[in-house]
């Protein structure tokens, strides 16, 4: 199930999304000043080419994963997320969208604080 559920979230915007987020996490490395969120870009673009069987769990909860995810929610978190939640309530409207709408639900919270999160197998 997890299969096909993944098959047809890439299939139907899942390759644009984790290819906007590769090509955001590029842009990211080749400033100074982005590489901080560099690698939280590559492990969101990873998440969003194949999201059913992950989950989203904390790594590292210091005050560097602090400052910088303050940082990302000010600057770019909340419009990206806002983006997820609103394809989300969109979803959520037919039974079939249902969960495509929950992995949107996950992504909005990722895309909130990205540094210091891990996605684990489930």
């Amino acid at each position: 199930m997890r299969l096909l559920l993944n098959l047809l979230w890439f299939i139907l915007g899942g390759w644009i999304s984790g290819t906007l987020w590769l090509l955001a996490g590029a842009i990211l490395a080749i400033t100074i000043m982005g590489l901080p969120w560099t690698p939280a870009a590559f492990r969101i673009a990873g998440f969003s080419y194949w999201p059913f069987g992950k989950t989203i769990v904390d790594r590292d909860t210091g005050a560097t994963s602090l400052l910088l995810n303050i940082l990302w929610l000010v600057l770019a978190g909340w419009w990206l997320a806002l983006h997820h939640i609103v394809l989300a309530a969109g979803l959520a409207v037919t039974i079939i969208g249902i969960p495509f709408a929950w992995q949107h639900v996950k992504l909005a919270i990722l895309s909130l604080t990205p540094v210091g999160k891990t996605v684990l197998e489930t």
